[in-house]
């Protein structure tokens, strides 16, 4: 008998073993690959200086986008090349539900349209999610495991090309000088607002940006591929920016809130803020 309750110690003690140490060693082995991604993405950018952006540059532009360009400090500056930021946040996935703190690095590529976002969710205590999402070449994916091992997401489609390209797109006012990127076309609307269209290695999508009267960018909106009930559909998505803070010379918006524009309102499901931006140093953290 005694014999058996060591026997059923020990095991006990190997299973919270696992449950301790496999989801920190899946954590690491996430994060490596994750970051091989990121290594890969930003080793195919264009790091050679460029000539500094000047008001020559901005000509053609819709007015509220050059307006927006100059309060933003682009012009003397180097056009951005690579960019490396932290946030932090909050995420959840229902209008009524919880929201889950998330930490994240990102890596972008300018002159060839790119990104690859790392997080970390916190869903409970001892409970977290690890997920990355990429657009690299044309191609988006998004993965996201709980525990760092177990997969809940998984996704690689036309759709997803199409909507990681869109955030791409709406992520631009962390670096302003990509709406100088021969890739997007600007039409301007009225006084303060603007349509942007990028066009992509056979991709192509479009939003609204609106901005403030002093010329800082206040909005965005446009169509993205949602999955609902197994198959995927156009919805109405964007985001909001604010607290403009001035980051390695740039006049960006610090917080950004993302939302899906739904017929019974508005559903904010991602709040994110400004940790932490460099430029044109293309390496990971």
């Amino acid at each position: 008998m005694q014999k058996w309750k060591l026997v059923s110690l020990a095991v006990a003690a190997i299973i919270l073993l696992a449950i301790i140490v496999l989801p920190r060693i899946a954590k690491i082995i996430f994060i490596k690959q994750a970051e091989e991604s990121a290594s890969s993405l930003l080793k195919n950018s264009n790091v050679e200086g460029s000539k500094p952006i000047d008001r020559n540059d901005l000509q053609g532009l819709p007015s509220p986008v050059q307006k927006w360009l100059l309060n933003s400090n682009a012009v003397g500056k180097e056009r951005i090349t690579t960019v490396r930021l932290k946030q932090e946040g909050q995420m959840r996935t229902k209008k009524d539900g919880p929201w889950m703190p998330i930490k994240a690095d990102q890596y972008y590529t300018v002159d060839e349209p790119g990104f690859v976002w790392i997080a970390d969710v916190r869903m409970a205590p001892f409970v977290h999610l690890s997920g990355i999402d990429t657009f690299k070449s044309g191609k988006g994916s998004m993965k996201i495991k709980l525990f760092s091992l177990i997969p809940v997401v998984n996704a690689n489609a036309a759709e997803i090309d199409s909507g990681t390209l869109m955030r791409y797109l709406a992520e631009i006012p962390w670096f302003p000088s990509a709406a100088l990127d021969p890739n997007i076309k600007w039409e301007g609307i009225d006084n303060y607002s603007a349509k942007a269209t990028i066009g992509y290695k056979g991709i192509t999508v479009s939003g609204i940006f609106t901005f403030t009267k002093n010329g800082d960018i206040e909005s965005f909106k446009g169509k993205r591929y949602r999955e609902m009930n197994g198959k995927y559909e156009l919805n109405d998505w964007g985001g909001r920016y604010k607290g403009a803070k001035e980051f390695d010379g740039w006049r960006i918006p610090e917080k950004a809130t993302v939302i899906w524009f739904e017929e019974d309102g508005e559903f904010n499901w991602y709040e994110a803020r400004l940790s932490e931006i460099e430029y044109n140093k293309p390496e990971i953290y």
